[in-house]
């Protein structure tokens, strides 16, 4: 496969990944009435961004945003994997509780005891950072 092809399918795949979490988490707000915590927010603040920058550099097959959008990709992921730490490590578990409006240690939903909406969107931003180092790394060879 050509490097350019490796660049143009992983900007697509990271594209519809961010497409995803964004609805999933308009889903879980807007359908399920889900109220969100303040990093929850945060998350959504970093991943409803990447929806219009991603999409627009696919359609353009501009990888040059690669390195703009894995910033804010890295950065989600970190406040995903704290929110995630504040609800699953029972001594940060007192940290949620002074989260705003909606305590950040809230458990909508616990699938298979471990699958939580701060786990889902960790996973979301690890799969798109690591698309775009493959982006970065084909574009730089090709």
């Amino acid at each position: 496969m050509k490097r350019q092809q490796i660049v143009e399918q992983a900007m697509f795949a990271a594209w519809g990944v961010s497409l995803i979490a964004t609805g999933a988490s308009l889903f879980f707000s807007e359908v399920l009435k889900y109220i969100p915590c303040d990093l929850c927010w945060y998350q959504r603040i970093l991943m409803y961004p990447l929806v219009i920058l991603l999409g627009v550099a696919t359609a353009k097959k501009d990888d040059k945003i690669a390195s703009y959008a894995l910033i804010l990709s890295i950065i989600g992921g970190l406040t995903s994997l704290y929110h995630y730490s504040i609800q699953k490590i029972p001594a940060l578990q007192d940290l949620g509780s002074a989260c705003g409006i909606v305590p950040c240690n809230t458990d909508y939903i616990n699938w298979l005891g471990f699958i939580t909406i701060p786990f889902l969107a960790l996973i979301a931003f690890t799969l798109i950072s690591i698309l775009l180092v493959i982006v970065m790394k084909n574009a730089k060879e090709k």
